[in-house]
């Protein structure tokens, strides 16, 4: 194993390869991939605040709970006001930022609706808070405002790098385009954001060699930084039919964690975040990922009423402490494995190289 990890360039047969390590050696490879971060990102761990602006969505991803075709769905969007308690909230307690997701939607009303959270969230905050953005695919036009605003992260996942694989996971027209995913992502970069992307592990029809190109897409695409973790189904999807061929949670969740120690060895210096989908399936699964590569976490602020209806898959961990005893408990858990939040640190991405000039 340790003869691969030394090599100055991994090929995708090297990945693939070690996407296949069991136990003493899988313990190896993440004992390296945790020096590397260590040396490269250090054992600070950056807070995004995460809040869930709407479940409204254009799109009908057969993955997604949230899927514009699904009835059973109580759709909702926060207010101005109740985004502005979370951001004013999250500041006064040292979040160094927040992250506003949303379903996607392009609508002149949703628009001006995030430029006016993000030009406010700024100003309340003296420039201070910083801002990610997760709202899909909009017009380059529509990005440039956003980060002329104060926006300055843009996640955009693109949950299957394999254009064949995209779609068998989306409806095929041209809303659902692969090459307009690509085309966002490209333009995302050229207005100035810390770009991010993401995959999907475990889906259906997905294999070892899928995984080893998505971790060489990020590499290519010069990613700032990364959110990925294991798919989980939902019943009122498509691809639900799927689910006998699914791997067992438990070998989902130890391939998530391959997935960021290796992203962490090939992109030493991004932001990784520990999604939340590591800790439906286990409790302690944030940490883990956070012990192997990842340097990020995003706990939920999002208005209490409203974090039931923003299900994108089962088993979506929702806590009966407040949001204070969270984040004590989270910094705790964290101590024990040698790390710390940065709390008032907006965490920007080391791999940033700013705006293109």
């Amino acid at each position: 194993m340790f003869d691969i990890l030394k090599k100055s360039i991994l090929s995708k047969d090297d990945i693939v390869t070690l996407l296949s390590l069991q136990d003493e050696e899988k313990q190896q490879l993440f004992s390296y991939s945790a020096k590397i971060k260590l040396q490269n990102v250090g054992n600070k761990v950056f807070l995004r605040g995460l809040i869930e602006l709407s479940n409204i969505c254009e799109k009908d991803c057969y993955y997604c709970g949230i899927r514009r075709s699904n009835s059973n769905t109580h759709r909702y969007i926060l207010s101005h006001d109740e985004v502005m308690k979370a951001v004013k909230n999250a500041y006064e307690k040292g979040y160094g930022s927040v992250a506003i997701q949303s379903g996607e939607t392009s609508s002149k009303a949703f628009v001006n609706k995030i430029d006016k959270i993000v030009s406010e969230s700024k100003s309340v905050t003296n420039g201070e808070i910083g801002i990610t953005l997760s709202c899909g695919e909009q017009s380059e036009e529509t990005y440039r405002r956003w980060f002329e605003s104060g926006a300055d992260r843009y996640l955009l996942r693109i949950e299957a790098s394999s254009e064949e694989l995209y779609g068998r996971l989306h409806p095929n027209d041209e809303i659902h385009s692969y090459g307009k995913r690509i085309n966002a992502l490209e333009a995302l970069r050229k207005n100035g954001y810390q770009v991010g992307t993401g995959v999907m592990i475990g889906l259906p029809f997905q294999t070892g060699e899928h995984l080893a190109n998505d971790l060489l897409f990020m590499k290519q695409h010069d990613i700032d930084m990364c959110g990925m973790g294991p798919y989980i189904e939902h019943t009122n999807t498509p691809l639900y039919q799927y689910r006998a061929q699914l791997p067992p949670l438990a070998e989902r969740l130890a391939l998530s964690l391959k997935m960021v120690s290796l992203l962490r060895i090939l992109m030493p210096d991004i932001n990784i975040a520990a999604t939340t989908a590591l800790q439906a399936i286990e409790k302690g699964g944030r940490e883990q990922a956070i012990r192997v590569g990842a340097n990020v976490l995003m706990p939920n602020i999002t208005p209490r009423q409203y974090r039931n209806d923003y299900f994108l898959y089962e088993n979506k961990p929702l806590s009966a402490n407040s949001d204070e005893d969270e984040l004590f408990f989270l910094e705790q858990r964290l101590q024990a494995t040698g790390h710390e939040i940065g709390y008032f640190l907006q965490g920007n991405s080391l791999h940033y190289k700013g705006p293109p000039r």
